[in-house]
């Protein structure tokens, strides 16, 4: 329970359902929030509290459960080297696969517990004997891109109460039931970054991910100097502080000589990419390129693609269509229908349309 309306109307629904529970909140954060411009020290603290309320009010017991090492581990530390090699990370899909649905799942169930439930909006089914992880209906809030390296042991104990809701009806839900959470604002996504401002946590944990380099254009001619590639991603045009008669984006980023290259719209588009560390729901990878949709970002829109798995944990996806600002560090996951088929970490995309 993160103390928002989303998990305490998740576990309102299972108590009224007449099911034995107990909130849980994770304390994630250390010190160091503070110390690049947190205005409130115990910010982090204003979930466990809610929580604690919404538990107190419902008549369950609440227990708040340290994983701040695993967090720091599993999450910042991925997230920092990511920046550091000019990648551009969900954090996300790390803290549910490591954290939320890995240390603490494996936490509750030695709490003589059979499920962990969470407020997230999607649902879980099962076909021909396996589990399957599928979208929530609300499509717009609909959490199972985030969710795609959840496994089949993973999938046998967890709970999506939400899945079949809309957020207005969740929402509506909280206020009809009196949950002190009922109004309580959306919480941001990176929840150890103060305001939102990854670039001062980047420049205070990892200070070499913003050295200043080149700007090349598509030719490599210089024509600008950047000021750390941790500041950029792919596709970005907005503060490039370069000149010029049309407009510019984001095309490449290279660590290794600490160069960022730029060039017109067109340039962004690709139709190709390849990802490593991929994981299917089902445990296994088709024996075969199978058709597919896909989404390279968790709020971009599905695509027709080819997904061809290949050795070592990779694959490449081929789009019908070219798709534009293919990110390294983001997720590509994969769908058929409704039923996410797994994912992995993107790590290259090629045949760019304006080569």
């Amino acid at each position: 329970m993160s103390g928002g309306v989303d998990s305490s109307v998740a576990a309102a629904l299972l108590y009224h359902q007449g099911l034995n529970l107990i909130g849980v909140n994770m304390l994630l954060e250390h010190e160091d929030r503070c110390a690049v411009g947190q205005s409130d020290p115990g910010a982090q603290d204003n979930g466990a509290a809610d929580a604690r309320r919404v538990c107190e009010f419902l008549g369950i017991p609440f227990q708040l459960i340290d994983l701040r090492d695993e967090f720091r581990r599993e999450v910042i530390e991925y997230f920092l080297d990511s920046y550091a090699a000019a990648q551009t990370p969900n954090p996300c899909l790390l803290c549910n696969s490591r954290i939320k649905f890995g240390a603490l799942l494996e936490r509750v169930l030695t709490m003589d517990c059979q499920y962990l439930a969470t407020g997230h909006y999607a649902r879980i089914g099962v076909s021909d004997g396996l589990y399957q992880l599928r979208r929530g209906v609300d499509a717009n809030k609909d959490q199972s891109y985030v969710l795609y390296a959840l496994d089949q042991q993973q999938l046998s104990a967890l709970m999506f109460p939400l899945g079949i809701y809309t957020k207005d009806r969740v929402r509506t839900m909280a206020r009809e039931m009196g949950l002190p959470s009922a109004d309580r604002p959306e919480s941001q996504d990176a929840c150890f970054i103060p305001a939102g401002d990854y670039r001062a946590f980047v420049a205070q944990n990892r200070p070499e991910a913003l050295l200043p380099g080149p700007v090349l254009d598509l030719e490599g001619q210089p024509i600008g100097h950047h000021g750390g590639l941790a500041l950029y991603t792919i596709g970005q045009r907005q503060k490039l502080g370069i000149s010029s008669p049309e407009p510019l984006y984001v095309i490449r980023m290279d660590s290794r000589c600490n160069t960022l290259i730029v060039g017109p719209k067109t340039a962004t588009f690709r139709s190709e990419l390849e990802a490593e560390n991929i994981h299917f729901v089902s445990g296994s990878a088709p024996p075969q390129p199978l058709e597919v949709t896909a989404k390279i970002r968790y709020k971009a829109p599905e695509a027709h693609a080819t997904l061809t798995p290949l050795p070592h944990g990779r694959a490449r996806v081929i789009f019908d269509t070219p798709q534009s600002a293919i990110t390294p560090g983001q997720a590509v996951v994969f769908y058929q229908g409704d039923v996410v088929l797994g994912g992995g970490i993107i790590s290259a995309s090629s045949i760019s349309e304006g080569d």
